[in-house]
C-alpha cells in the first residue's frame, strides 16, 4: 500500500514523501480502515514545521479521515466489514474533561495519522460516518467541525437567540458559522479580507467586522450588538483575548481554540468586572462527536470545501492550505 510520511529530522514540506509499505494487520481490539478521504487542518502546518509536534522517527501525518472498515481484530463486536466510519481525533478522550494521556491528535507526536491507503485504529476510536455526507464531506468532521460543536454546545452551551462572535474564516470558524445558523444563534464574524465579506453573509453571518481595518474590533462588536455577545469562538489564540472580552456582555464566555496569536497581558478589569469565563479547548470527546454526527444527519449540515486533491497531490494540498483565498476545507481523496 502507499502512504505519505514526514521524514525524521526535517521540518519543511520537503520532508513529506511517499512510501510503499505492507498493509497493516489489526490486532485484538483493533480495526483496519480503507481510507477514502482525509482533510487538512491548520495544525498540520505545525506538524510539518515544529519538532514539538513530531515525536521520534518518521510520521504518517493528518488527523481527519473517512473510510470503510476493511478488517477486524479479535474481540471487536461493534463493527463489521464495509461499515463507513470516521475517527476520533484524540486518544481515549471519551467525555469531558480532557486528560493527560490523550496526545495531540492523530498524525502528531509519534502517533501515525491517516494520510495512507489503510490504517489500523482501536475500535473505540471510530464512529459511524454521517449518513447524509459523502466520504469527502465526512472527512472534514473529526477536528474542525467537532471543535466548533464543542465550543458552541459543550462548554457554557449557547441557546437559540444567543449572539456569537466567531474569529476568522478558517475551518473551525466556518463550521461554527454554519452550525450557528442551524442552531438558531446570531453569528458575527471577523475577517481581514474584504473579498470574503459577502461569502460570510451568504453563509448566514448577521454582520462581518474587518479586524485589520478596525484594531478596536471588540468594542465595535459590543456596540453593534447593543451590549455585547454571549460567546466568542476564538480561533485566533490568546493574543486576541482582550478584544474578545471587550466584545462580550456581562457573564459572557470565551472559548479559545487557535494558536495563531501569542500571549498578551490580560485585561483583568474586563475579566473580573464582567464576570467572564475563559475556556481553553482541545477539540472534544467522543460524546460530543456522537452528538455532532446525529445533528449533522438531522439538520442537513454541510461542510464548506475549498478544494479536493488526489492522493498523489498531497504536497499541493498542503501548499493550498496557505492560499490567500482559502475558504473552506482542503480534502485529499484517497480511494
Amino acid at each position: 500500500m502507499k502512504r505519505w510520511v514526514l521524514k525524521s529530522g526535517q521540518y519543511d514540506l520537503s520532508s513529506l514523501v511517499p512510501q510503499e509499505v505492507p498493509k497493516p494487520e489489526p490486532g485484538p481490539g483493533e480495526v483496519r480502515i480503507r481510507l477514502h478521504a482525509v482533510s487538512l487542518n491548520y495544525r498540520d502546518h505545525y506538524v510539518v514545521t515544529l519538532p514539538l509536534w513530531r515525536g521520534e522517527g518518521d510520521l504518517v501525518p493528518v488527523a481527519d479521515g473517512a473510510g470503510v472498515v476493511d478488517a477486524i481484530g479479535d474481540g471487536v463486536d461493534d463493527w463489521k466489514v464495509g461499515d463507513p466510519v470516521i475517527n476520533l481525533y484524540l486518544r481515549d478522550f471519551f467525555a469531558w474533561p480532557p486528560h493527560a494521556n490523550m496526545g495531540m491528535g492523530l498524525g502528531s507526536c509519534g502517533e501515525h495519522g491517516l494520510l495512507t491507503e489503510y490504517a489500523v485504529l482501536p475500535a473505540a476510536r471510530l464512529l459511524p460516518a454521517p449518513k447524509s455526507l459523502s466520504m469527502i464531506e465526512a472527512a472534514t468532521i473529526p477536528c474542525a467541525a467537532h471543535t466548533a460543536w464543542t465550543a458552541l454546545m459543550k462548554l457554557s452551551p449557547a441557546r437559540p437567540g444567543n449572539k456569537i462572535l466567531i474569529l476568522g474564516t478558517g475551518g473551525v470558524s466556518l463550521f461554527a458559522l454554519t452550525l450557528s445558523r442551524k442552531l438558531g444563534f446570531e453569528a458575527i464574524v471577523t475577517t481581514s479580507q474584504e473579498d470574503k465579506r459577502q461569502r460570510l453573509l451568504d453563509l448566514g453571518a448577521s454582520a462581518v467586522v474587518n479586524y485589520r481595518d478596525d484594531p478596536d474590533w471588540g468594542s465595535t462588536v459590543h456596540s453593534l450588538t447593543g451590549g455585547g455577545v454571549d460567546k466568542v469562538v476564538n480561533n485566533a489564540g490568546v493574543g486576541s483575548l482582550n478584544q474578545s472580552m471587550a466584545a462580550l456582555k456581562f457573564g459572557g464566555n470565551v472559548v479559545t481554540v487557535g494558536l495563531m496569536t501569542k500571549a498578551t497581558e490580560l485585561d483583568e478589569y474586563a475579566f473580573l468586572g464582567k464576570g467572564l469565563t475563559l475556556h481553553g479547548m482541545p477539540v472534544g470527546g467522543r460524546d460530543g462527536l456522537q452528538e455532532l454526527i446525529a445533528f449533522t444527519d438531522a439538520s442537513g449540515l454541510k461542510p464548506v470545501i475549498h478544494k479536493v486533491f488526489g492522493f498523489d497531490d498531497a504536497k499541493r494540498a498542503y501548499e493550498e492550505q496557505h492560499a490567500r483565498d482559502l475558504f473552506g476545507k482542503i480534502v485529499i481523496e484517497i480511494a
